[in-house]
């Protein structure tokens, strides 16, 4: 059959041939482009996927960037703090060689005083010139700031909050018990009475924290001259003692460790009760609830095997909430550390002693954010703080501050209070040498580990973006030759369709 104003067969050819070369176009941009998706329409769910993955690389790619150069502003801190340390340390051999009285004279004590206070501006000067473009790291710059606090308070520290933007975190504090000292009474029954015995002296061995002494009393001393005789060593042995009255009558001589918590302790220990008369005397402990009272069930004779061997009270750790985190506790001081607040706080011993809520502060602003995580919101940002190390803020309340050190100060060596002095550079190394490892610890287990999980999310995203839109040139290939070889048949056929009406010409021919 032959039919000239319509040919099929050519439109088949045709439309053939523009798909085939439509499929050798799109292996051809594959091809070229290395990528199997070009265009939305393409693959359009695949588009959407792979545009989202390649977002999440970038903030990968930007949070990695963030964590590595956290890293090397910490470690710009570190080298100052290290320094830091180093200047600490020589300060303290300086305050202990200074405190040899006898054996330094006035001109060497000047001169190590020279030295301090060089040392002390030197600490000074590092604190104001540590910077990372430009920001100063250790002049309190990134040291939170606060308000509302607590006259109770005496010292606090804030080492991370996170705060929402304008946001503010108020820190309050319940105490569930109380701070205590180690607590015990002697009781005298008024001046010491040894009876008109040949027995000797009263002996005994007072022993606290910091060491023990033995002292000896006469027949007639009074309880203010016990008293006195204990404080003389406090230093020596972290005990204190003073005359216990109740109400009217005075009737013994309380003993307290120094300082609160479970490692202060009060033990007596009796070496010759030389024979004391009258009644009540004895060792007594105090009440359960009350460190101010001597609890009269305990008393323990004088000459009992048990005030031989030695009676011992110790005291008691403050427990404490904060922000509903329960706190670690030593003595009157309490810390918690969270993901969202890392705080330590002391309490005065107004507070310490006495269950109840305590409104301690609030948290208005500051301190260090890193964005360490793809995403922009609270949970990916971390904060640290970093506190001021000048010589006026290293210290603290109880023992005192770096600064007082200087010449002309309470704590200076050529004239001042050494064992304070020797007090103090222990407590500055403590809280130079805390920071240090706090910072460490930021970028040994926050950071690095950061680094490392976003190095590998970033990997992973890349390969999952890979599969989804990079073409695979081992099967683009075979579709290129496919293609090729359509196209080719495609066109020979259209041309052979293109010829069958020239058979109906051989017909007029005849």
């Amino acid at each position: 059959m032959s039919r000239i104003n319509t040919n099929p067969a050519s439109m088949i050819a045709q439309r053939n041939l523009t798909g085939n070369t439509r499929a050798l176009n799109t292996t051809l941009e594959r091809l070229s482009t290395g990528l199997r998706i070009n265009r939305g329409k393409d693959d359009p769910a695949g588009l959407i996927a792979s545009e989202n993955l390649r977002a999440e690389k970038a903030a990968l790619g930007a949070a990695i960037s963030n964590a590595e150069r956290t890293d090397q502003l910490v470690n710009i801190a570190e080298g100052g703090l290290q320094e830091l340390s180093t200047l600490l340390t020589e300060l303290r051999g300086l305050v202990t060689a200074t405190a040899n009285n006898a054996g330094v004279s006035l001109e060497e004590k000047q001169a190590n005083q020279l030295q301090i206070d060089s040392i002390l501006q030197t600490i000074d000067r590092l604190a104001d010139s540590t910077n990372f473009q430009g920001v100063k790291l250790l002049n309190g710059n990134f040291d939170f700031t606060s308000n509302n606090v607590s006259a109770g308070v005496t010292d606090f520290r804030v080492n991370s909050a996170k705060l929402a933007r304008g946001g503010t975190i108020d820190v309050q504090a319940l105490v569930t018990t109380s701070a205590q000292q180690g607590t015990l009474f002697l009781s005298t029954n008024g001046n010491l009475n040894l009876n008109g015995g040949g027995n000797g002296l009263f002996t005994i061995e007072v022993n606290g924290q910091f060491g023990a002494r033995e002292l000896t009393f006469a027949s007639g001393t009074t309880r203010a001259q016990i008293a006195a005789a204990i404080n003389t060593y406090s230093d020596v042995t972290g005990v204190t003692a003073d005359v216990y009255s109740s109400g009217a009558s005075t009737n013994g001589v309380r003993l307290r460790s120094t300082n609160f918590g479970f490692d202060s302790f009060v033990s007596v220990r009796v070496v010759n009760s030389a024979g004391i008369a009258g009644g009540n005397t004895g060792i007594y402990t105090m009440q359960a609830q009350s460190g101010d009272r001597p609890d009269a069930s305990t008393g323990t004779a004088f000459s009992t095997a048990n005030a031989v061997n030695g009676i011992r009270d110790r005291g008691q750790n403050i427990e404490a909430t904060v922000n509903g985190v329960a706190a670690t506790s030593n003595g009157r001081r309490v810390r918690i550390n969270t993901d969202f607040l890392d705080v330590e706080l002391t309490f005065n011993e107004a507070l310490a002693t006495q269950r109840g809520v305590i409104n301690a502060f609030t948290i208005n602003g500051g301190g260090a954010d890193f964005q360490l995580a793809s995403n922009v919101d609270i949970a990916g940002k971390v904060a640290i703080g970093i506190q001021n190390v000048s010589s006026r803020k290293l210290g603290n309340t109880d023992v005192g501050f770096l600064n007082s050190l200087a010449a002309g100060r309470d704590f200076n060596v050529v004239d001042g209070d050494s064992i304070r002095a020797s007090r103090v550079v222990d407590e500055a190394i403590r809280q130079v040498s805390a920071l240090r490892g706090r910072l460490g610890a930021f970028q040994k287990n926050v950071v690095g580990a950061t680094i490392r999980n976003l190095s590998i999310s970033l990997e992973n995203s890349a390969a999952a973006e890979s599969v989804i839109r990079d073409a695979d040139f081992a099967s683009e290939t075979a579709a290129l030759t496919r293609a090729q070889i359509l196209s080719q048949a495609a066109q020979n056929s259209l041309g052979l369709a293109n010829s069958q009406p020239q058979s109906a010409l051989q017909l007029l021919r005849q």
